[in-house]
């Protein structure tokens, strides 16, 4: 049995240089691609493109809408509690007007149209 022999290196360069031979060989035997392939590939990812291109439109008029749509919740739900409010604060201002003691000059002209609602009817 021999023994390893390290390879120097003109072995390793001439290696180098029949491996890159070799690989130029079958790049060069490769057949050409057909023209009328290239063209059938170059339609089909003008066509994939378009598809995405448009489902990206797609997906952000979806998202335009979605946005539109709760941004109008959002304002019916700030009108709906102005609403509220509006209805709250009319309420407490009834009530603290039926709870607020006449005036004397509110006692003394509802007397009067008292008096002269009595005098009409004579």
């Amino acid at each position: 049995m021999s023994s390893y022999r390290e390879p120097s290196f003109q072995d390793r360069t001439a290696a180098a240089a029949r491996a890159k031979q070799k690989a130029l060989e079958l790049l060069r035997s490769k057949p050409a691609v057909d023209p009328a392939v290239l063209e059938e590939r170059r339609k089909a990812a003008e066509a994939r493109d378009k598809a995405l291109a448009e489902e990206r439109a797609a997906k952000a008029e979806a998202a335009a809408a979605a946005k539109a749509e709760k941004a109008a919740l959002k304002q019916a739900e700030a009108e709906r509690k102005a609403e509220e409010q509006a209805a709250l604060d009319a309420a407490a201002a009834l009530k603290e007007v039926r709870l607020t003691p006449p005036s004397a000059a509110e006692m003394k002209a509802a007397r009067d149209a008292r008096y002269a609602a009595r005098k009409a009817r004579k």
